[in-house]
């Protein structure tokens, strides 16, 4: 049985003081709220914090609150989300994501804020500290080079939040919280492509929002593709959100690709061929091959990374169809 390491739990009473926790005890703290992925991820010794800074007591954190769109807070669990009446209906991509996200238990326990900061994964990375010992350990916990490719200077591990690609298809943006005050990025901007290094919120800074845009009209779905119908993490998500125009003609198209690289991939090439045309099958057919001859999945996820790409290509196209 794999056991947590100690560690001294801290219960703040506001965001305020959660962030100065997290200022105080620098590196040697991290924040969980629903602990989905990071207790297991504990208990292989990927994480070794020595104190844990809990948000699920604070009120402010949770909730899907209507304005100028949406904002949901952090806290906000994956059920809560697959279930609110609003996002099923305006924003029906963020409701299925989160509907995919492993099982039902952990959905009533996992939080979109969780998600969209979920560690990147990988084959060599995320198993138990003596089956990486065994192997010399990688660059992301304990070693010195990608098991990936060893020859390279980076982490190819890949981020496999379900979440992240809707939020910024939907042109979503994050608040963060930090000790000099508050800040709202859009969602893209809160990822960078390492493994390692995988978000650009600065370590003391706590995710509280994610806020989205009035939806106007858009029409968003989203495809996961994973071995088995539930648990498993993506091996290759599709988040699309597109605005027609009175004519039919597309006037606002986003593509993401999520699990095929270290950070959600935007399908630029692919919304190019789509804005101004009728979701014709031949226009259909194009984006989805201009989504695919960029995708680069790596051999650190379940499944053939070559029919991984191909799927890139199957899984754009029938996303296009069912939003069209």
């Amino acid at each position: 049985m794999l056991r947590l390491p100690p560690f001294e739990y801290l219960s703040p009473k506001s965001i305020e003081e959660a962030v100065q926790l997290l200022d105080r005890y620098g590196s040697d703290a991290l924040l969980v709220a629903g602990g989905t992925d990071l207790f297991p991820n504990m208990k292989r010794r990927q994480f070794e914090p020595k104190f844990l800074i809990g948000l699920s007591g604070l009120a402010e954190l949770r909730g899907i609150h209507n304005g100028n769109g949406l904002t949901i807070g952090a806290s906000t669990t994956l059920t809560q989300l697959s279930n609110d009446e609003t996002i099923k209906r305006h924003y029906p991509a963020l409701a299925t994501a989160a509907s995919l996200v492993s099982s039902p238990q952990l959905r009533n326990a996992g939080t979109i804020g969780g998600n969209l900061c979920l560690d990147t994964r990988c084959n060599y990375y995320d198993q138990t500290y003596f089956w990486r010992k065994a192997i010399g350990f990688c660059m992301k916990k304990d070693g010195d080079i990608c098991l990936v490719a060893p020859g390279g200077p980076r982490c190819w591990a890949i981020s496999s939040t379900d979440c992240a690609p809707v939020a910024i298809a939907l042109d979503a943006r994050v608040r963060l919280v930090g000790p000099n005050g508050t800040r709202e990025i859009p969602a893209a901007a809160l990822y960078r492509d390492d493994g390692m290094d995988y978000l650009t919120k600065a370590r003391d800074e706590i995710l509280t929002d994610l806020i989205l845009p009035p939806s106007d009209g858009m029409r968003s779905t989203y495809l996961k593709l994973r071995r088995r119908g539930s648990i498993d993490f993506p091996i290759l998500g599709v988040a699309c959100a597109l605005r027609l125009a009175p004519n039919g003609t597309v006037e606002h198209a986003r593509i993401v690709l999520g699990a095929i690289a270290s950070h959600p991939v935007e399908a630029t090439e692919a919304e190019k061929i789509l804005i101004g045309q009728e979701l014709e099958p031949d226009v259909i057919a194009a984006a989805a091959e201009a989504a695919y001859k960029p995708a680069k999945p790596m051999d650190n996820a379940d499944a053939a990374y070559a029919w991984r790409k191909k799927m890139v290509r199957v899984y754009v196209e029938r996303a296009l169809n069912k939003v069209k």
